[in-house]
């Protein structure tokens, strides 16, 4: 494959949740483009991982770790530059998915925000350090389209996705006068680990139903979320900032009406974004 992106040959990014999904996708564009990429994940599939784009020849590195610690959230940071000499991108993709209502706990709110919302944060908080000593670079943060949607008994992680688009606003304000582009992305949903396990692996079957959501008449690829995110971060974007990208299949523009007859409620198991 010939890279589209040449100026990030010798750059380098951070994927959170780079060992599956979205995460996956997003890491691989970087590295097919000639970056250096560190992940995360909280398996040790992320081993499987790295093997296989050791094997391409790519410049990866894979740290295990849970990203509502915030000694591992430094210690990315640190490894990372340790590693590579650099730092240019981040990409804030690991997430929770506490899906609960009115029957959250204290604990289930303090989990999830401390992944989705203070994670993200405090990766920025350590990447942006030696990002400003390369004379900029570029953040996205991963949201959903659930930041803009109510969904019924799913408070806890669609507060959490809603809070990321804001936050990403602030961020790109305090950190435009160091030349770093702050942005997010909101997928529609993904044709995911999670979305496997929740449609049992049917995607034949269960595409129609994601359709009626989607302008589309399908879920997406990982792919087609990693790519945009991977334009967001190039030169191409040079004048993009505090912006949050819809890649939805025209999720969040259709309204009500949808692309078909079945109410939300009838159109079975509500499958994860990411």
């Amino acid at each position: 494959m010939t890279a589209k992106y040449t100026e990030f040959d010798k750059k380098v990014a951070i994927v959170t949740g780079g060992s599956a999904g979205i995460g996956e996708a997003v890491a691989e564009e970087f590295l097919k483009n000639g970056a250096g990429v560190c992940y995360t994940g909280i398996s040790e599939r992320g081993l499987k991982t790295l093997e296989k784009w050791q094997n391409a020849g790519y410049k990866a590195r894979f740290l295990m770790g849970d990203m509502a610690d915030t000694d591992f959230c430094e210690k990315v940071v640190y490894e990372t530059v340790n590693t590579f000499g650099r730092l240019d991108f981040l990409v804030n993709n690991a997430a929770d998915f506490i899906s609960k209502g009115l029957e959250a706990t204290k604990s289930d709110w303090k989990r999830i925000l401390e992944v989705n919302i203070i994670g993200y944060a405090m990766m920025v908080n350590f990447a942006h350090e030696p990002m400003k000593e390369t004379g900029g670079g570029a953040i996205v943060n991963i949201s959903s389209v659930v930041a803009y949607v109510a969904n019924p008994n799913r408070t806890t992680y669609c507060t959490t996705k809603a809070g990321i688009v804001e936050m990403t606003r602030c961020q790109a304000m305090d950190l435009i006068k160091y030349n770093i582009r702050v942005n997010s992305v909101t997928p529609g949903w993904i044709w995911t680990p999670i979305a496997y396990i929740e449609a049992n692996g049917d995607r034949e079957r269960w595409d129609p139903v994601w359709g009626k959501f989607h302008m589309m008449g399908r879920c997406g690829d990982p792919w087609e979320v990693a790519k945009p995110v991977i334009f967001l971060c190039s030169e191409d974007a040079s004048f993009i900032t505090g912006t949050d990208l819809a890649i939805d299949g025209g999720y969040l523009a259709m309204g009500p009406e949808r692309m078909g007859e079945d109410s939300y409620s009838d159109a079975g198991p509500i499958i994860e974004n990411k």
